[in-house]
């Protein structure tokens, strides 16, 4: 049995831990309300959005449609949506296994790149043939979760739309995890382009018959790119409040853990200073017999 001054040192290194998953959670718990916030006032908005787009992209001529129609693909981008931080247990790992899955799998005979937006899926890709290397497309996007706003995240957008439009990579998937709620993330692979039509998506639907002020084409060309920004935009809020829900659950369940652990290195000290006295007594009560002897 071990002795009570290593017993004692492993409760103290256990409350410091429990401290500490504690404090992360109070905080994980207050960015994850200011989250859940933006990205369920953002939601109706860009699901409407989106809806408009598919409908515009199906009753566009093909000459105006830079964004969508049917392309050889060859070269594909898959935009792995990750957070800075870790502990918060197997969120990030999942992103990494799918856009893995998706480049050695689905995407076997294809030329992949992967663009990193956060820390983790940069250090995972980075080094590797799937990172993205002699591109224009923009380095250092975890900088972006330093200031998650609209304005900075459109020129990425605007990037990714430009390389698709030159031919660059004929095909866009994002990867990222969609907030359901703090227990729950659903593991999302979404295109991002080219912009698939109802039709292309299988889906029976009414025939929107839009009425266009001013003109059609303008329209088009203005609200196609709009729509896929705030796309990427819903996409990285998305991430972003999953990952404080999965860092809250993680560290509460590792505060649970710290509790349980507690109270057995309790029980093994007790057990342990009650081993002590009974052999100090053992051993005063046989000096004294000693001595009477």
């Amino acid at each position: 049995m071990a002795n009570l001054k290593e017993v004692r040192n492993r409760i103290a290194s256990v409350t410091s831990t429990q401290q500490i998953t504690s404090a992360m959670k109070m905080v994980s718990a207050a960015k994850l309300r200011r989250a859940q916030d933006s990205v369920v006032s953002l939601r109706p908005y860009a699901n409407k959005l989106n809806e408009i787009l598919q409908h515009l992209v199906s009753i566009t001529d093909s000459s105006q449609a830079v964004y969508s129609g049917g392309r050889d693909v060859q070269i594909v981008l898959l935009v792995a949506i990750t957070s800075n931080r870790g502990l918060c247990g197997a969120f990030n790992s999942n992103v990494i296994k799918r856009t893995k899955a998706l480049a050695y799998g689905k995407y076997k005979d294809r030329k992949v790149s992967v663009l990193a937006i956060g820390k983790k899926a940069d250090d995972a890709f980075k080094g590797t043939e799937l990172h993205v290397i002699g591109s224009d497309l923009p380095k250092r996007l975890h900088v972006l979760f330093d200031d998650l706003a609209y304005d900075n995240i459109a020129p990425v957008a605007e990037s990714i739309m430009s390389n698709y439009v030159i031919g660059q990579f004929d095909k866009v998937e994002l990867i990222y995890n969609e907030f359901k709620n703090a227990a729950v993330q659903n593991l999302v692979t979404e295109q991002y382009l080219p912009v698939l039509s109802p039709e292309d998506r299988g889906e029976q639907g009414m025939v929107h018959d839009y009425i266009f002020e001013p003109a059609k084409e303008e329209i088009v060309e203005e609200l196609i790119p709009k729509s896929l920004k705030v796309q990427l935009y819903r996409a990285i809020l998305e991430s972003y409040a999953a990952e404080h829900g999965a860092r809250m659950t993680a560290m509460h369940k590792a505060t649970e853990n710290a509790s349980d652990m507690l109270k057995e290195l309790k029980i093994r000290y007790n057990k342990a200073r009650q081993a002590s006295i009974t052999n100090e007594l053992i051993e005063i009560v046989s000096g004294a017999d000693a001595l009477s002897n």
